[in-house]
């Protein structure tokens, strides 16, 4: 593969035109800083997003995916996860803002940009007080490829302890896939029925997957 003109290579490209005129592979190229022997940053960055399906899937590759790629070694693997999370935490809003969340996609807005694309499924609660404001996230269990431990009892627990008035619950599919499951299906109407037995309501539950979600409730689930 012939190197790109000086003018065309992706520092010069941005420091002419702006980060927004470069490719994703180029982007990439910065972050990982340099490339190998055999083989240029582009060259490198280009082989990843074959791998890993494009930026969306370096939200959902992990780290000893990335260092299996050819060329790719501990160091540039930290660099790209790095960028990753601190992309995604320019999403998430100041924690002095306390958000309403009284609509599906309001709750799916706050909660995407943090829980939508990992590559195991994680299980967590929104605590909401009578205003439907934001007091507290917090994530109760983390499973493998396809499956989350969710238990009422820790649920409604972490509930009781927080103050909550209402309570949202939400889980990642990482297939990307958001449509429920039987298995998912049911632990809402185990939750339901939790809560309405201590007197914090189960809002919503949310399946989270890469930008899309699932709202149970607007299924007529809950």
């Amino acid at each position: 593969m012939l190197n790109p003109a000086p003018q065309d290579r992706p520092r010069e490209k941005l420091e002419r035109h702006g980060a927004g005129a470069l490719g994703d592979n180029e982007l990439v190229a910065l972050i990982i800083g340099h490339g190998t022997e055999r083989r240029s940053a582009l060259a490198l960055a280009d082989e990843i997003l074959h791998l890993t399906g494009g930026v969306q899937g370096l939200m959902r590759v992990c780290r000893d995916d990335l260092v299996r790629i050819a060329g790719v070694g501990p160091a540039h693997a930290s660099r790209l996860q790095a960028a990753v999370e601190l992309g995604r935490r320019t999403l998430i809003p100041p924690a002095r803002i306390r958000p309403r969340l009284l609509t599906a996609r309001e709750a799916a807005d706050y909660l995407l940009p943090q829980y939508g694309t990992h590559p195991v499924e994680r299980f967590g609660v929104v605590l909401l007080d009578t205003k439907g404001r934001l007091v507290r996230t917090r994530l109760i269990s983390v499973g493998t490829i396809d499956a989350s431990l969710a238990n009422p009892r820790e649920v409604f627990r972490e509930a009781l302890s927080g103050g909550a008035a209402m309570l949202l619950a939400f889980h990642n599919h990482p297939s990307g896939d958001p449509m429920p499951s039987q298995d998912d299906v049911a632990m809402t109407a185990r939750l339901k029925q939790a809560g309405a037995i201590v007197g914090i309501p189960l809002v919503d539950h949310l399946i989270l997957a890469d930008e899309k979600f699932c709202s149970l409730r607007q299924m007529g689930l809950i």
